[in-house]
């Protein structure tokens, strides 16, 4: 029985990090968190110091798996190219890219069709290395192909054993959970001697948290309302995708794209459908940074003058460094003055390409805001690519911020997001990232969580002060978020892993302000008195 409720609650955990929450159900205590207080932003308290101050639009281009432009929450908030005609089939700005109204999707083809099941890039270059060195006898002829060959062997073991392990879970979901779920209404039979209960007899039921028979109350209810059901569908999807698609080197999602997408000079590809097959996580990220405020639905965004550049290249499964290297210099070319990219994968083959498009955003002064990462591990030893900082790099770049995610739990020692990836060096600042309700497609709204919702967080914390602020070089902004920040170094002790699935994710409490280099969470209100003070100094 024990072990039953365990492996069922375990399940439950995993699924509770995509589940998402409608309108109806929001809590209110988490509704706008993140512009409030402390450990909040404190965006409302930095907009009252600035209430007789004029703003000006700044653009935010959103790289990420597309937005639902005609959503309720961002209605005048979608960049438009003025210099477009729409529906001409014409590229009237002479900038590469026909009728490229409100950006441009590098996930498509000229016909309209969408790619959007991806696998993993781990995947991809075993494939790729597996037609050269998956035979039984291997000829190695110089150090490259030794380094090849090392690299091969690497991701040929963790793509098998993945599978392995998916095949395993996925044969757990379908074959076991269900008959362990049939147990839970006689286990509540015996707990409070009905059979045939309702929601109410289990409201009547007290139960103390953490325990067992807390548990067993929480799988009733959710049978009762269907919720268990749809969790258990919605991870047997997962782990089928996972099978299917991420893991499966002979599966090319990419084919109906049509261009090599290892070949940096092919860049006549994709198509104008900004929103795509699924803009669920590309909408709420562009929600976090400048839905409507103020309007009584949904969340606020965090800035108010912005219009939201809506650049399609991450699909469902590892983006492809050509295209973020593309839609990094499509934004830069196209005015952007921020860039936020919520994504990120353990390998990058063509990192050099993708670092030069970032130097050419460096050079232009526009600032790259990116997520440190839902692996809870220390990025300072395992990159999440893309990084601030390559083997190559000498130093970091001007117009780089990566975050990692914070809560709203800084009484309970649980500042630091449980899922979210640290380093000293490789993280610069933490923002919120968890129980985030925002905008997702059809006009509707959930909360969920990661560092791609902290990254926003700081994209429209940028964007807010720059729209304040024009005058302000995107560097000095960046500069502000850093030296502003609330510091928690030597006051807070917090466990990174949290209660890990994996034990091998768990560690000791450790000082919040060694998680980043600044120790710290963005603070808006303080943000906008530094600047106020620079402003005035000048």
């Amino acid at each position: 029985m024990n072990r039953m409720i365990m492996k069922v609650s375990a399940f439950l955990l995993l699924m509770a990090v995509s589940s998402g929450v409608n309108a109806q159900d929001v809590d209110k205590d988490i509704l706008n968190w993140y512009n409030g207080k402390k450990p909040g932003m404190e965006t409302e308290s930095a907009y009252k110091l600035l209430k007789k101050k004029e703003s000006k639009t700044v653009i935010v281009a959103i790289i990420d798996s597309g937005i639902d432009i005609e959503h309720e929450d961002l209605q005048g908030k979608i960049w438009v190219n003025e210099d477009e005609i729409p529906g001409n089939g014409v590229d009237d700005d002479n900038n590469g890219y026909i009728d490229d109204i409100h950006g441009w999707n590098f996930l498509g083809n000229a016909k309209g069709e969408n790619a959007n099941d991806i696998r993993l890039e781990k995947t991809r270059i075993y494939a790729k290395l597996r037609a050269k060195y998956g035979k039984e006898e291997v000829c190695l002829n110089s150090e490259e192909e030794v380094k090849e060959y090392e690299l091969y062997l690497k991701v040929k073991e963790e793509v098998e054993s993945e599978r392995a392990e998916a095949e395993m879970t996925l044969s757990y979901y379908k074959e076991q959970l269900p008959g362990m779920i049939k147990m839970v209404p006689m286990m509540v039979a015996q707990k409070i001697g009905k059979s045939d209960y309702t929601q109410a007899d289990l409201d009547k039921w007290k139960v103390k948290e953490g325990t067992q028979d807390a548990q067993i109350k929480r799988l009733a209810g959710m049978i009762l309302d269907g919720s268990l059901e749809k969790q258990i569908q919605k991870g047997s999807e997962h782990f089928e995708t996972q099978l299917a698609v991420h893991l499966n080197p002979d599966f090319n999602g990419r084919a109906i794209v049509g261009d090599d997408p290892d070949d940096f000079t092919q860049t006549n590809y994709g198509n104008n459908d900004v929103e795509g097959p699924d803009a669920f996580h590309g909408t709420h990220v562009g929600g976090i940074v400048g839905a409507v405020r103020g309007n009584g639905i949904g969340g606020d965004g965090v800035a108010n003058d912005i219009k939201l550049m809506s650049l399609r290249a991450v699909p469902n499964g590892d983006e492809f460094d050509k295209d973020i290297a593309l839609a990094i210099r499509y934004a830069v070319d196209n005015g952007a003055q921020v860039i936020n990219m919520s994504f990120g994968k353990a390998y990058s083959p063509h990192a050099q390409e993708v670092y030069d498009a970032f130097a050419y955003a460096d050079s232009k002064g526009v600032l790259l805001v990116h997520a440190a990462g839902n692996d809870n591990k220390n990025i300072d030893e395992e990159p999440n690519y893309p990084t601030s900082m390559y083997d190559f790099q000498d130093k970091k770049l001007d117009h780089f911020l990566t975050i990692g995610a914070s809560t709203r739990y800084l009484k309970d020692d649980e500042l630091a997001a449980s899922f979210s990836n640290y380093g000293q060096e490789g993280v610069d600042v933490f923002a919120p990232g968890l129980e985030i309700y925002n905008s997702v497609p059809q006009s509707d709204y959930a909360a969920i969580q990661g560092t791609s919702m902290a990254c926003p967080m700081v994209a429209g914390a940028a964007a807010f002060l720059k729209s304040y602020f024009p005058e302000m070089s995107m560097k000095d902004i960046k500069d502000v978020l850093l030296s502003s920040a609330t510091i928690y170094r030597g006051e807070l002790e917090v466990k990174p892993g949290g209660e890990s699935m994996n034990p091998e994710l768990k560690s000791d409490m450790v000082d919040f302000g060694t998680l980043s280099v600044t120790g710290g969470v963005i603070n808006l209100k303080e943000a906008v008195k530094m600047c106020l003070e620079m402003e005035k100094s000048k």
